[in-house]
């Protein structure tokens, strides 16, 4: 009776294993699901729905093993803030009032005895029933945030795993899951000034936000390219299928630029926009998961590649923003960001806007408006600059094989 015993008792014991060592591109989805699941009320700073996120990451922090790394010994960083009643003031993340909401960051370390430790790192807050973030005009809806930003934290977590197995690493890694983010990066401000591990150590970071909707193309974006001399080479050369969209500004709208402001370098990954951005429609069932994965996989080997380069040069980079004009017309359309080639392309043209009254579609691609050329992003920008509303001017289009030129009025 003894053997059979202990055959069936290593029978269900292999088996239980197995259960909790999902396949990656599983355990990626089961995490994506339960963050952008209607339970969570969409995750805003400081409600339940955040209080149900960060438990729930911080139990898949420990049960991949990773060392608790926030206050007290726990995976918790706690920061407070009040929201702003001044439209033109950024809330403020350290005075008390009535009105203070406590923001929870989440942070899990695997130590390897290292001199310099990567954050990896992701913000799992998002925009809870709407408010005045949303581009949603149809009332009060759960924001669940699929893709911005439960597809980045999915990639944090999923790196952990697999940065946890061991090998002969030349850094220890800090694991990050931002809070207050969609509030002005405040959970990660927060850290960069009260760091849980020395910041002359931190050796660089990186950020993944909305990494959810690769394209056919295949294109990713990667900003921050810049940062560091290290960078681009080691992005070029870790082998990989996508189409690269490289940027260099350390300077953007997400967590990685907290780090950036602290000279240190910085890589942000990224997908682009999409329709859903900010509105209910951004759920569980939009997302390309093999993408995801494949994502997690090369940024994996890039970390790998120059784990044993030592702590990397930080590189001062231009902060491309300062350079955009402002312009008084638009033409109602979402630019296709990934879009690398000449011209703009349009990912999404909003209905009764001077693009749609013009007829112009989604994947045409702008290459002039009225007498200014179309060479990028950048260019559109400051040909718009030049009009006024109420003009009518003549709009160059490429659609498909065919060359398209109407009148468009702003």
């Amino acid at each position: 009776m003894k053997p059979i015993f202990i055959m069936i008792f290593l029978v269900v014991f292999f088996s239980c294993k197995e259960e909790k060592t999902l396949p990656a591109i599983v355990q990626i989805e089961k995490d994506v699901v339960f963050l952008a699941s209607d339970s969570l009320e969409g995750r805003a700073t400081g409600s339940e729905g955040e209080r149900k996120a960060a438990e729930y990451i911080a139990k898949r922090f420990e049960d991949i093993g990773l060392l608790p790394k926030g206050d007290n010994n726990t995976y918790f960083q706690k920061f407070d803030y009040t929201p702003k009643t001044n439209p033109h003031q950024l809330p403020d993340s350290t005075s008390h009032s009535e009105n203070t909401i406590t923001g929870t960051n989440v942070i899990g370390y695997i130590d390897n005895n290292k001199e310099t430790t990567i954050v990896i790192g992701a913000h799992y807050d998002h925009l809870g029933y709407g408010g005045a973030g949303s581009l949603y005009r149809e009332g009060k809806a759960i924001h669940n945030g699929a893709d911005d930003n439960a597809s980045g934290v999915a990639v944090v977590m999923d790196l952990a795993s697999k940065l946890a197995e061991g090998a002969d690493p030349g850094n220890n890694y800090l694991f990050i899951a931002f809070s207050g983010e969609e509030l002005g990066l405040l959970g990660s401000n927060y850290f960069v000034k009260n760091a849980t591990t020395p910041k002359e150590k931190i050796n660089y970071m990186i950020n993944f936000d909305m990494v959810g909707r690769l394209n056919e193309e295949r294109s990713l974006a990667i900003n921050g390219t810049g940062t560091s001399p290290q960078w681009e080479n080691s992005l070029n050369e870790t082998p990989n299928d996508f189409k690269l969209v490289m940027k260099a500004s350390g300077v953007g709208p997400s967590d990685h630029t907290s780090f950036y402001l602290n000279d240190l370098p910085v890589l942000h990954f990224f997908t682009g926009q999409h329709d859903d951005y900010h509105k209910p429609s951004d759920d569980s069932n939009t997302l390309n998961y093999e993408g995801i994965e494949a994502i997690s996989n090369y940024v994996f080997n890039v970390i790998i590649a120059v784990d044993d380069d030592g702590k990397l040069a930080f590189t001062k980079t231009k902060d491309e923003s300062q350079d955009a004009p402002r312009f008084k017309v638009t033409l109602g359309v979402v630019p296709d960001y990934m879009y690398a080639e000449k011209g703009m392309r349009i990912d999404g043209v909003t209905e009764g806007k001077p693009a749609a009254n013009a007829g112009l579609k989604k994947e045409d691609i702008v290459v002039k408006l009225g007498d200014h050329e179309i060479e990028d992003m950048m260019g559109y920008m400051k040909a718009l600059s030049k009009f006024e509303k109420g003009q009518t001017v003549k709009v160059k289009i490429k659609r498909g094989e065919e060359t398209v030129t109407t009148d468009l009025t702003f």
